[in-house]
C-alpha cells in the first residue's frame, strides 16, 4: 500500500507533500509523489515538434521530483518515498490511472497557491478527482505545515440527519485505520436569508441556540442506538457564517476533517453538494473526503 501525492513543479506549493508525509508516517506506510505531464493531442505529432515536447516533458518530470525532494528531504524519516512521471491528457486522468496502477491507499492533493484569506481553492482537477476516485483523497490547507508529524484526531463533519449515520460509521472506521480518536462534529450555521429582518438579532440567536439543542440530542442519540461509543467526543460548533463555525470547533495540532456521502447505487464516488464545498473551501485543517 502506498499514499500517492499529486505534485508538479511551479504549480503547487509543498502544502500537499506536508501533508501527505503526515499521512503516510501516520499509516506506516510508503509515499509516491506523482507527476502528470500533459500527452499531446496530436496523433502522430510532427517528428520534430514531437521530439521537442517529449524533451520538454521529461525536463519537467525532472524538474518536479528535484522540487518535491527538495521539499520533503529532512522530513522523510523513516518513509520510503519514490517519484514517478506519467502522460495524460489531463492531470485528473493520469492520477486515476497511478491509483489503478498502484495499491493507492490515500491520494493527497496540495490547495492552490492563489487562495486568499486562508481558504482552500479547488481547481478543476481537485473537483473532478473528489467526484471521480475510488480512494479517499484528502487536501492540505495553503501553507500547512506539520507539528506533530503524523495526524492526532479524526473529526467527522455529520450533518445530524439519518441518511448521513453510515458516514459517522466510515469516519470511524477511518480514524481506526490511522490509529487516531474521532470526535464527531455537526455545525450550525445562520444563513444571511434564513431569517426575515422583523425577526431581530435576539430571536435569531435564539433560534439558532434551539437548532443547536435539537442537533445536541441527536449527537447523543449516535451513542444510545450503537452508532459509536459511549465514549466518543460529539460536538455542536455555532457560527453565523461556516467560516465561523468551523473556527470556533477547536482544532488539535494535525487534526483532519473527514467528510462523505452515502452511497448511490452502487457507484463508490465522493459526491460532493453546496455544503461539502463551503466547508471545504472555509476548513483550518486538512479534509479528507471519503467516498460514498
Amino acid at each position: 500500500m502506498t499514499v500517492v501525492v499529486g505534485y508538479r513543479a511551479g504549480n503547487v506549493g509543498p502544502s500537499g507533500l506536508h501533508l501527505a508525509l503526515c499521512i503516510a508516517r501516520t499509516l506506516t506506510t510508503s509515499l509516491t509523489v506523482a507527476t502528470i505531464v500533459p500527452k499531446p493531442w496530436l496523433t502522430p505529432p510532427i517528428a520534430r515538434f514531437g521530439a521537442e515536447y517529449q524533451h520538454w516533458a521529461e525536463h519537467l518530470a525532472a524538474d518536479s521530483a528535484k522540487e518535491a525532494a527538495r521539499y520533503v528531504h529532512g522530513l522523510a524519516q523513516g518513509i520510503d518515498v519514490s517519484y514517478l512521471h506519467r502522460s495524460h491528457r489531463s492531470v485528473s486522468g493520469g492520477l486515476l490511472d497511478v491509483i489503478e496502477e498502484l495499491d493507492v491507499e490515500m491520494l493527497v492533493l496540495g490547495s492552490l497557491p492563489s487562495a486568499g484569506r486562508g481558504q482552500m481553492v479547488i481547481g478543476s482537477t481537485a473537483d473532478w478527482l473528489l467526484h471521480a476516485s475510488p480512494v479517499p483523497v484528502a487536501i492540505s490547507p495553503p501553507g500547512y505545515r506539520s507539528h506533530a508529524g503524523r495526524l492526532t484526531r479524526l473529526t467527522c463533519a455529520y450533518s445530524a440527519t439519518p441518511d448521513s449515520i453510515d458516514v459517522v460509521r466510515r469516519c470511524f472506521e477511518a480514524a481506526e485505520q490511522f490509529g487516531v480518536p474521532a470526535r464527531v462534529l455537526t455545525l450550525a450555521v445562520r444563513g444571511k436569508t434564513m431569517y426575515p429582518p422583523e425577526v431581530g438579532i435576539d430571536v435569531e440567536n435564539a433560534i439558532l441556540e434551539e437548532w443547536a439543542s435539537q442537533a445536541r440530542d441527536i449527537l447523543e442519540s449516535l451513542k444510545t442506538e450503537g452508532v459509536v461509543g459511549d465514549d466518543a467526543v460529539l460536538e455542536v460548533s455555532t457560527g453565523h457564517s461556516w467560516k465561523e463555525a468551523l473556527d470556533k470547533a477547536g482544532w488539535q495540532d494535525d487534526e483532519i476533517l473527514a467528510l462523505g456521502t452515502s452511497p448511490r447505487g452502487d457507484i463508490r464516488k465522493v459526491f460532493l453538494g453546496s455544503r461539502s464545498g463551503k466547508i471545504i473551501r472555509d476548513s483550518p485543517v486538512p479534509v479528507l473526503m471519503l467516498p460514498g
